[in-house]
């Protein structure tokens, strides 16, 4: 008869199919929570000052907005119409199509805004940039903040402007340039 040490601790079976399924989970949960912790920390490069994505493609609208901003800074309209595609259309945003225009209208819209004008201040946050999946038409979702100086007949006048908005361009393929479609 064996004593007691030679019996202790009783030898467990050994398995001899898979392991159960409560084993699996236990050995695979702590390896998931750590690719979990790991996936969670990594981030996408975003382009300064932006939360928009860095790649090539978004970089490049972004100077397009760039130029736009800078040029309405500079109250340049030459430079704001050549940003401005042929097939430009606005719809202001309400249901009534007499203040909807288009490319013509903008060269009327450009030329009476800016002679108004004294001086112009004009930030842009860039949120989110899309493509269409044809990749030729693209959006630029933004927020802008807009300080201006009105010449009126009562005398100049500062005004500020806060919205979102979103910027709508089209790749102009024998340009080889992004132009404004709306937003303007």
């Amino acid at each position: 008869m064996p004593t007691f040490p030679d019996v202790w601790p009783p030898a467990r079976p050994r398995a001899t199919g898979p392991a159960p399924l409560a084993s699996w989970r236990a050995r695979l949960a702590p390896a998931l929570c750590v690719l979990a912790l790991a996936g969670g920390c990594a981030q996408t490069a975003v382009i300064p000052g932006t939360t928009v994505a860095d790649s090539r493609e978004n970089r490049m609208l972004i100077e397009v907005c760039e130029r736009y901003r800078h040029a309405l800074e500079d109250r340049d309209a030459d430079t704001l119409l050549s940003l401005a595609s042929p097939q430009y259309f606005e719809d202001s945003g309400t249901p009534k199509a007499e203040d909807d225009y288009g490319y013509d209208g903008l060269k009327q819209i450009i030329s009476t805004r800016l002679a108004s004008l004294k001086a112009v201040r004009y930030n842009i946050q860039y949120r989110r940039v899309a493509f269409s999946p044809s990749g030729t038409r693209a959006s630029v979702d933004i927020r802008y903040d807009a300080s201006f100086q009105l010449v009126t007949e009562l005398g100049d006048r500062w005004e500020r402007k806060q919205s979102e908005k979103r910027l709508e361009l089209e790749f102009d393929r024998s340009k080889r340039v992004w132009l404004f479609t709306t937003g303007m």
